[in-house]
């Protein structure tokens, strides 16, 4: 399956804020629900992931979202069934409906937990666009600076609501935004 082009997704952009009721405890969110980050205060409800969902879900479709990476250490973002099991470690993953890209000290991987898959891009991401095609199988992740394909997942099954999401990570600077 081709992927299409950054600028040929943009037209499917949505306007999302963040879930302050699924926010792992140790993160904080912005009052416009634009932004997120790590602290040491236990603000919301447990989980095991330092994750964070959209209130918006996705069901059919097509959908392009971007995130601003720049000045993160390490970040994990990407989309999760809704059935995901935000309480257990190691899922990040698409084996658990996890469909996500971690970028960690300048390197950018496919999934978080097992198998992690490291990519060699020329330049880590400061803006990350989010593609998804919830009809055709495909997720792609797109630098959104120089329109560059990071990575795609394709023939995915998806059957249930996919939720945009953002892990932060633990103890690590500066905030991730939502744009």
């Amino acid at each position: 399956m081709p992927n299409p082009n950054l600028r040929s997704v943009q037209q499917f952009a949505v306007d999302l804020t963040l879930d302050p009721d699924t926010a792992q405890v140790n993160l904080s969110v912005s009052n416009d629900l634009k932004q997120v980050h790590d602290t040491n205060q236990k603000n919301f409800r447990d989980s095991l992931l330092r994750s964070i969902l959209t209130k918006q879900s996705f069901s059919s479709g097509r959908f392009y979202f971007e995130v601003q990476v720049k000045d993160k250490i390490a970040l994990v973002l990407g989309v999760a069934k809704e059935s995901v099991d935000r309480k257990k470690t190691g899922t990040l993953n698409s084996k658990y409906g996890h469909w996500c890209i971690c970028l960690e000290s300048s390197n950018v991987y496919v999934n978080y937990h097992e198998p992690r898959v490291p990519l060699s891009l020329k330049r880590a991401p400061q803006k990350v666009g989010v593609f998804v095609d919830y009809d055709k199988g495909l997720v792609s992740f797109y630098d959104a600076d120089t329109a560059d394909l990071i990575y795609s997942f394709t023939g995915c099954c998806f059957r249930e609501k996919l939720f945009p999401f953002l892990n932060p990570c633990h103890h690590y600077s500066g905030k991730t935004q939502l744009l």
